[in-house]
């Protein structure tokens, strides 16, 4: 039990004695020191003793600073009131902790001395009310921001993610409010419009995320990371590779709210071409060069972890041989067809499985707006499955929150026929474990998502989707 003394005065005073009456959680005992009536509280406690005197009075005060107090709070109305009473308190005790109510600005060299500066906490709390203003915790933790609540809009970047899809570095989601209730956070688990999520973490990162969650479509490939990386392989890579996948690289980092395009290579060739890659470095590119021969898996993954990768430019034959080190990453690829990037004039999303195509559709929403592309929703219903999964509904409404056209086709024949000599388009395919494990019987399966290669000349984006797929 640790005892504590309350020099009181005022109406505050009061307020803050009766609260702490009604939220006892230990068992503290506390002396209170009062000289005006009105500063009584109007109920009684068993925990509490109090003293009429004026705290001011060094002799009197003294009397009951012979206890051994675990902390003194000094709650008065003026300022002459609290110099004295702190100053008191010092005098005869030069070790005990002070907590002192802070009107005026004191400014003290007192390491045992806290100053709760009352018109910050007002300010603070009121402003708290005011719209898009991050609510940051101060009552408990270190009271900097570590802790904060994010009110999710309708058009967020956040909105209709999966947790397991976000990437929470130095920063966590510990729980979200929705409908007055609590939810603990689960890979599974998506985030819907006016959800209010509780984060923890680096106080400067949180900031980052309050305004990108604030902000409405157009941060792809945000949250995923900030970074498109590119990666080129000279030796296994010919020239012509090299450049278109380059360019499409450079293209799509113009198009993108990317603020870096990051060129890794390895197996570096004294030629023309390593020298023109090496002149493109400057503000917004970023090229380095591996001279170790280190494996691919490990300088991709490595790469991905350190530079804030959120986009993975790759091509064809190059994801086919590295799709599981691919997939390990949990970032979005970005794989180039075998025509133009500047000829793309449409997104397709091709499903008979709702729920895998739901965890992207945010992200193919924002993707495709700020290509300035139109989408397009194949329902796949083979063998006349019902058409009732929801999958168009959830569309719909995107759209129309994200003010973005939409065309929805339902059909029960297989579209790959009619799109597989389309070449203006660009496919998103969820990058689950399915997809990423295909074996020589994927091509008899019915699974559209199963069925990618059929499209594996075009532009196409692997997008993951959470842990337990």
């Amino acid at each position: 039990m640790k005892k504590i003394l309350i020099l009181a005065d005022g109406i505050l005073a009061k307020y803050f004695l009766e609260r702490v009456m009604d939220a006892q959680y230990g068992e503290n005992f506390y002396d209170v020191v009062y000289y005006k009536d009105k500063t009584l509280p109007q109920r009684e406690s068993e925990n509490f003793r109090f003293f009429d005197f004026d705290p001011t009075s060094h002799e009197k005060l003294k009397e009951v600073l012979n206890e051994q107090y675990y902390q003194v709070m000094i709650i008065v109305s003026t300022k002459i009131d609290a110099i004295s009473s702190y100053e008191n308190v010092r005098k005869i005790n030069k070790d005990v902790q002070i907590v002192l109510l802070d009107k005026w600005g004191f400014k003290y060299n007192d390491k045992r001395l806290y100053l709760l500066d009352s018109r910050e906490s007002l300010a603070s709390r009121f402003a708290d009310y005011l719209p898009d203003m991050p609510v940051i915790a101060q009552n408990i933790g270190l009271g900097k921001g570590e802790i904060m609540e994010v009110r999710i809009p309708s058009g967020s970047s956040y909105s209709y993610r999966h947790l397991g899809n976000i990437v929470q570095n130095r920063w966590k989601i510990a729980g979200i409010y929705r409908a007055n209730n609590l939810i603990l956070p689960r890979d599974s688990l998506m985030i819907q419009p006016n959800d209010i999520l509780l984060v923890m973490g680096d106080p400067q990162v949180l900031r980052s995320v309050y305004h990108s969650a604030k902000k409405e479509i157009g941060q792809f490939p945000y949250p995923f990371g900030k970074v498109i990386y590119c990666f080129i392989d000279m030796l296994e890579m010919d020239d012509i590779a090299i450049n278109r996948v380059l360019n499409d690289a450079m293209l799509l980092h113009t198009k993108i709210n990317s603020s870096r395009l990051f060129i890794r290579i390895i197996n570096p060739t004294g030629s023309k071409l390593f020298d023109k890659i090496k002149s493109y470095e400057g503000d917004n590119i970023s090229v380095e060069v591996d001279f170790y021969n280190s494996l691919t898996k490990e300088i991709i993954i490595t790469d991905a972890k350190e530079k804030d990768v959120g986009l993975v430019v790759v091509k064809q034959d190059f994801f086919t041989k590295h799709i599981k080190t691919l997939f390990e990453l949990r970032k979005p690829i970005f794989k180039i067809g075998l025509w133009g990037f500047s000829d793309l004039k449409e997104v397709v999303i091709l499903g008979n499985n709702g729920e895998d195509i739901e965890k992207e559709s945010a992200v193919i929403f924002d993707f495709s707006s700020q290509l300035d592309l139109k989408i397009k929703l194949y329902n796949f219903y083979p063998d006349g499955i019902d058409k009732e999964n929801g999958l168009s509904e959830h569309f719909n409404n995107l759209a129309k929150i994200f003010n973005k056209k939409i065309e929805i086709v339902d059909s029960e024949k297989n579209p790959l026929i009619k799109l597989k000599n389309k070449k203006d388009i660009m496919q998103f395919v969820p990058f689950s474990k399915k997809v990423a494990n295909q074996t020589i019987f994927s091509i008899f399966s019915t699974d559209i998502e199963k069925l990618y290669f059929k499209l594996c000349d075009n532009y196409q984006v692997f997008i993951p989707v959470t842990a337990d797929n």
